[in-house]
């Protein structure tokens, strides 16, 4: 391949003719080569998936991103499902918080999910919300952070989007996380951030801090309500 040929070429690019397995390998070289953002457009979730897979195996080290695509039908009286939302929204918000020293990433996405309208990157960056042990939380700020934001309430927290209020103990689900997170606060002041696990309830590590991402792409602010 002429990797100073990638290199220079000012624009799109448009890989064709290359068998599926050897495809991925290719398109890891040209993400290599050309630094910032490739998106590769698979005809479905499957075949997204399986190219997922062949770039990780060719190339581990260079950073994939797979974006999916809503799992409900137009018009559909309900929405994304909890873990589809919260994957786009890690993903959004992943790419609007990129910089141009950020090493190359190969985005991979289906042909609906390329076509589907997103929010605003500013209004994505704007939507973030992070804490720090020892800051001041205000719990009521923060219950109307997560309703602004998609996220559910719910007895015991367990998957992504969840979150739940008990007195000083608010525990979390983040869209972008592995684990959810439980905010202990003494009276204003968040005094521990424990990672958990979501289905025996017990803390598994300490943090220092933690940053929330929106959970839906549809942010119930005043703004948006009011154009409604």
């Amino acid at each position: 391949m002429d990797q100073s040929r990638i290199v220079k070429a000012h624009g799109r690019l448009d890989l064709a003719g290359a068998p599926e397995g050897f495809d991925a390998m290719v398109m890891a070289s040209i993400a290599r080569a050309r630094g910032g953002i490739t998106v590769f457009v698979a005809r479905d979730g499957q075949r997204a998936g399986d190219f997922a897979e062949a770039v990780r195996f060719f190339d581990p080290e260079l950073v994939t991103r797979v974006l999916p695509s809503w799992d409900c039908l137009p018009y559909d009286r309900t929405g994304p499902s909890p873990g589809v939302a919260a994957q786009r929204m890690a993903d959004l918000s992943a790419l609007a918080a990129r910089k141009a020293s950020d090493p190359p990433l190969l985005l991979i996405v289906t042909a609906v999910a390329m076509m589907q309208r997103v929010p605003p990157r500013a209004a994505i960056a704007k939507a973030s919300y992070s804490a720090r042990t020892g800051n001041d939380v205000d719990v009521a700020d923060l219950e109307r952070y997560f309703a602004v934001n998609g996220y559910a309430r719910a007895s015991t927290v367990s998957e992504r989007g969840e979150f739940a209020v008990r007195g000083g103990v608010i525990d979390v689900f983040p869209p972008g996380a592995e684990e959810p997170v439980r905010l202990d606060l003494f009276g204003d002041t968040l005094e521990s951030i424990r990672a958990f696990d979501p289905d025996t309830q017990r803390s598994t590590r300490q943090l220092k801090s933690v940053g929330l991402l929106p959970v839906s792409e549809a942010l119930i602010d005043k703004e948006t309500i009011a154009r409604f």
